[in-house]
């Protein structure tokens, strides 16, 4: 019975630590990464104001070129939305629709994945003219529920994604800079 008691006991230790610790970590996160471009704002503005500006340098055509996308509203304006769909589990299954255009310095997006996980974020690219050179940053911020907030301690963005947004920004600069 002792026995029993103990293991019990150490049962619901196992479970109250992780809930306790998911308590005090953050639940939001944010990622963005940034390159500077040899070109005036006007000319990056092409490729990051609408969502077949941004299907030119998205990384994840290289995943699979064959992915299907569907486009539906009025492309570069707010409500304009691209679903896709691939068997590639790093592009899966999800949408992208504008929420905010506010030109030329920012374009914002909702980001809904729906597989490999379903998650939704918010995405953005700004852009911010310095003497004829264009700082572009692109990021994007999300929340996750307690207590999955746990898994922003082991989560490494730039190890997960970071060579991609690498790749997508250099692709945008070589658009730009053409």
């Amino acid at each position: 019975m002792k026995t029993l008691k103990k293991l019990g006991i150490g049962i619901l230790i196992v479970i109250a630590i992780p809930l306790i610790v998911a308590l005090f970590v953050p639940k939001d996160f944010t990622y963005e990464k940034s390159i500077k471009i040899n070109a005036p704002i006007d000319s990056v503005w092409i490729y990051t104001s609408s969502l077949s500006g941004l299907d030119k340098w998205s990384p994840w055509n290289d995943y699979d070129p064959a992915m299907k996308k569907v486009w539906t509203g009025v492309d570069g304006t707010v409500g304009a939305k691209q679903s896709w769909e691939s068997d590639v589990e790093n592009v899966g299954v999800g949408s992208q629709t504008i929420v905010s255009i506010q030109a030329p310095n920012l374009f914002e997006t909702d980001l809904h994945f729906i597989k490999p996980f379903e998650s939704k974020s918010n995405a953005y690219v700004k852009l911010v003219d310095d003497n004829g050179v264009t700082d572009a940053t692109w990021g994007f911020s999300g929340s996750m529920p307690y207590p999955f907030n746990l898994m922003n301690l082991f989560l490494d963005m730039e190890k997960d994604m970071g060579k991609d947004w690498d790749n997508g920004l250099a692709k945008l600069k070589k658009l730009a800079e053409e």
